[in-house]
């Protein structure tokens, strides 16, 4: 699979564990709801300091969202 993929998948599970929808989630991360979205319909390419803030958000390591299971 590929990663844009992976995360795309994680970041849209992770999201919904969290009991969040895409606009109350990109407020607590501190992104746009246009990037959540676009991140999680693999429609966009992110950084790494995107990254950086949607894993503190999750309270997770950058790896977690690249997991494939």
């Amino acid at each position: 699979m590929k990663f844009a993929m992976l995360l795309a998948r994680n970041i849209k599970a992770r999201r919904k564990e969290s009991g969040l929808n895409q606009r109350d989630f990109a407020k607590k991360a501190g992104v746009s709801k246009s990037t959540i979205d676009r991140l999680e319909n693999c429609s966009q390419n992110t950084t790494i300091n995107t990254l950086e803030t949607l894993c503190n958000a999750f309270k997770c390591n950058i790896d977690d969202l690249f997991k494939s299971e």
